[in-house]
């Protein structure tokens, strides 16, 4: 059974293994000022893991601490699930600057287009058979205003250019004035999303 109460302080750089296999090693958790909505760490993967486990490989990726068993003599942390467990939970997620990220750690991260304005928070993801094809944000009442939008909108995962962990905000790739015209905001905000 794991042991809800490890902190983030006693599990950096820790080795984390699957039976006998290395994994990577513990590196950090996000930020969040409500400590219950962050469910997952983020490791650094081996490159070898990495190879055979993710679609494409990434460097960092999300750990769900629900996934500890225990912290061993050597300091090592085992985990109580296969490695196709892990493969299964790194496929559910969302990949931003080479990095996957879990569902969990986008949930209430501010987003700013390209030139810093804020557009609203992340409140929810979009899925399309099985994959996250975008997010959706509770827009500022300031931007609905200026763009005469509803409460919310859906973003495609393709405008995630990458995150500010400290700042807990995820920037786009380009103005909104620009994503509003990309085929695949409108297609998402339609509801006609190619697979």
């Amino acid at each position: 059974m794991a042991d809800d109460n490890y902190r983030i302080q006693e599990l950096l750089q820790r080795e984390v293994y699957v039976g006998e296999n290395l994994v990577g090693t513990i590196v950090g958790e996000r930020y969040h000022p409500n400590e219950d909505r962050v469910r997952s760490m983020r490791i650094q993967v081996k490159p070898n893991v990495a190879e055979e486990y993710m679609r494409k490989p990434a460097e960092h990726a999300p750990l769900s601490k629900e996934l500890i068993h225990s912290i061993q003599d050597d300091g090592s942390v085992k985990l109580s699930k296969s490695m196709r467990e892990l493969q299964r939970r790194w496929r559910n997620t969302v990949r931003i600057e080479e990095q996957l990220y879990a569902p969990d750690e986008l949930l209430d991260r501010a987003v700013l287009d390209d030139d810093g304005m804020e557009l609203g928070v992340v409140i929810g993801l979009v899925k399309v058979k099985r994959t996250y094809r975008g997010i959706t944000v509770k827009l500022r009442s300031a931007v609905r205003r200026r763009y005469a939008l509803g409460e919310t909108i859906d973003i495609p995962v393709t405008a995630l250019a990458r995150t500010r962990a400290r700042l807990d905000e995820i920037v786009l790739s380009r103005t909104y004035d620009k994503l509003r015209s990309l085929p695949s905001y409108i297609q998402i905000n339609e509801g006609i999303l190619e697979d």
